[in-house]
């Protein structure tokens, strides 16, 4: 492990000359490399924590239970995690000191009643308070009344219908599950199945009292419109329900539980995240398959690899992870290591490299349905993800693996080539890059009755674009057509304020971070009038004490848009644009990394408990634990590079 001693100069340093704030920054820049070289697993890759909400641990204890494997131990762990996580107001929220949420809480209640705990007491009551006056379960989200349904406490008929023939259609059908994003149509397929068998089975407690008695108030969709005919259709099909042509239906299970199974990664997950895995091995339990099936087995084993168990004065706390992140922190390592000065034949990020070249895929997946005729090449963002890389890895690999001195550099050229072949065939059509499909844009799918939680179709979005832009004009050439064609999809989607919207951080903020480094790269002048709309939007909403932050409601609530509490990973974020453009000398970026200088911990990392990173916008929201370490290690870097350089305007 190499460490950077603190009192040394780092690149760009000018010793006596820098003024205390850059000293600062530097001596910051070094215990924070120093921490993160630290963390680096001896197989050569970094992984953080990656933080949901009690949602996990609450479905984990109910698939159990539905499954019959569910033991006192971990139902004690998990519960006792759950509580902890309750607020004074007796609700569980999507995000740290975010509002209370609806079906989180009333999935938290049901996850308690289960492990003994009694309705009447004090936190049960707040929480059954706080759900009565949402609505009750009747005004619940689709997936929470779809678990209750598993054991007798919502009716199926209540839920809309999602036939397993749906596995059936052609490609070139509307609704077909190429036309879902890779997330949900591994979640979708083996939902149809469960919801198809309608099965009931004991919860050993009821929690009808989550009911508030009164239906939600009726939709009234306008006639014609989409939402209408979808309801009509729902209509429809709870009929056909009633009645199905028995041949077709029991084709289209056998094909769906093929369709499944091919799709378990080695690990035994489905995608590496949770939904399509505990939906999947719902639905092999009800088709059939024994809890002893290597499919099933490997399924159930691969879950504690994701569980989290740690010791606390009330006892151990066990929870779950919705995925793993290892390449997307180790690549994110790499260049925040490099922008630190780490040299690029150090041993830790040569081990890095390794682990990252080992991980490319080269098989086709699912994304080749719509470019069969790209060759494979890329990375995927989990450990055992082997079928199914992402375009937003690929693009921050590419870009890692630049900056490295590896001594098989024709193995590092080769896989080089492969990725930047493979993102460019996934570029959509109008220019920009989704993260996992091309043309994943049907924005029909989204209307269906099943679709009221997270996202379900996979568009291009600004944040991956930006990142694609950058790595294919730094590790191929700025004069390519994919470069022109990305650049002119971010100038076009710039936000009127002069921000870019984050799809997969948060939120403008992230945005923005992302798409000023990436026009810079593709040649755009710090002048430009999109990038000083940007830097000014950005100089416009820096906090009092230096830093930026933006809350998470910003996805639905405009008055949160660049507002919110000063974290770490968004102050860098903010800071990376800013030295892109060459205003690392303004008053904006130094009060930035005194931020970054005076809140850093004596550990070298910093405290981020707010979630700055996305999975659905709006309905599902992560806490990356190494965020908060490699962003602002990258922004201190090269702001102290700028400083060594004579400083910038």
């Amino acid at each position: 492990m190499t460490a950077l001693d603190p009192s040394t100069t780092l690149p760009g340093a000018v010793g006596a000359d820098v003024d205390a704030r850059d000293s600062a920054a530097r001596r910051a820049t070094a215990a924070a490399a120093e921490h993160l070289l630290g963390l680096q697993d001896e197989q050569g890759w970094w992984k953080g924590e990656l933080r949901s909400n009690v949602t996990m641990d609450a479905e984990d204890l109910l698939l159990r239970q539905f499954l019959g494997v569910r033991g006192e131990v971990e139902t004690e762990q998990a519960a006792r995690w759950i509580r902890s996580q309750q607020r004074p107001d007796g609700t569980w929220a999507l995000f740290h000191d975010g509002p209370g949420d609806l079906s989180t809480t009333a999935e938290a209640y049901v996850a308690l009643k289960l492990a003994g705990d009694h309705p009447d007491t004090p936190h049960m009551a707040r929480a059954r308070a706080f759900v009565h006056a949402e609505g009750g379960l009747e005004a619940a989200r689709v997936f929470t009344r779809i678990w209750l349904a598993l054991f007798g406490e919502w009716s199926w008929d209540e839920l809309p219908a999602m036939p397993p023939e749906l596995v059936l259609l052609p490609r070139w059908v509307p609704l077909n599950v190429y036309d879902w994003a890779c997330w949900a149509r591994q979640t979708v397929v083996p939902l149809t199945v469960v919801c198809a068998l309608r099965p009931r089975r004991d919860l050993g407690v009821s929690v009808g009292e989550l009911r508030a008695g009164r239906p939600p108030a009726p939709r009234r969709d306008p006639l014609p419109s989409w939402p209408w005919a979808f309801r009509v259709a729902d209509r429809l099909l709870h009929r056909y329900e009633r009645r199905p042509l028995r041949r077709l239906r029991e084709h289209a299970k056998r094909r769906a539980a093929e369709w499944i199974v091919a799709r378990q990664e080695a690990d035994g997950s489905w995608g590496g995240i949770q939904p399509p895995w505990v939906y999947s091995l719902l639905a092999l339990n009800l088709l059939g398959y024994p809890h002893d099936h290597p499919v099933v087995r490997a399924g159930l084993d691969g879950l504690e690899r994701f569980l989290i168990r740690e010791e606390t004065p009330d006892g151990v706390v066990r929870r779950l992870e919705a995925c793993q992140s290892p390449v997307w922190d180790t690549v994110l390592a790499m260049i925040a290591l490099r922008d630190a000065g780490v040299p690029a034949d150090d041993p830790a990020l040569l081990r890095a490299a390794d682990y990252i070249l080992a991980e490319e895929i080269r098989v086709p997946g699912d994304w080749a349905v719509r470019r069969p005729h790209t060759p494979p090449g890329g990375w995927a963002f989990e450990f055992d993800n082997d079928g199914y890389p992402d375009i937003d890895d690929t693009a921050e690999v590419l870009l890692a693996l630049h900056r490295i001195d590896h001594p098989d550099r024709a193995a590092v050229d080769a896989a080089t080539r492969r990725g930047v072949a493979w993102v460019e065939g996934m570029q959509s059509r109008d220019g920009g890059w989704g993260a996992f499909d091309a043309d994943n844009t049907r924005e029909v799918i989204t209307k269906l009755p099943f679709c009221d939680f997270g996202a379900v179709i996979d568009p291009p979005s600004a944040d991956v674009t930006a990142h694609v832009v950058e790595a294919l004009s730094v590790v191929a050439s700025p004069d390519r057509e994919s470069v022109r064609r990305g650049v002119d999809w971010l100038l076009g989607h710039q936000e009127p304020d002069g921000s870019w919207f984050g799809r997969w951080g948060v939120n403008h903020v992230y945005g923005t971070g992302a798409v000023v480094p990436a026009l810079v790269a593709a040649g755009l002048h710090g002048d430009h009038p999109a990038l000083r709309r940007a830097v000014r939007w950005l100089e416009e909403h820096q906090n009092a004490d230096g830093g930026w932050g933006e809350d998470l409601r910003s996805y639905r609530d405009p008055e949160w848009v660049g507002r919110g509490a000063s974290t770490a990973s968004q102050t860098a974020w903010a800071l990376l644009a800013l030295h892109a453009v060459g205003r690392t000398g303004t008053q904006a970026a130094r009060r930035g990394g005194g931020y970054l200088a005076a809140t850093q911990r004596s550990d070298g990392t910093w405290d981020e408990d707010l979630y700055t990173g996305t999975g659905f916008p709006g309905d599902f929201s992560i806490n990356y634990h190494l965020y908060r370490l490699v962003f602002p290690l990258s922004a201190l870097g090269r702001l102290n590079c700028a400083a060594g350089a004579g400083g910038a305007r």
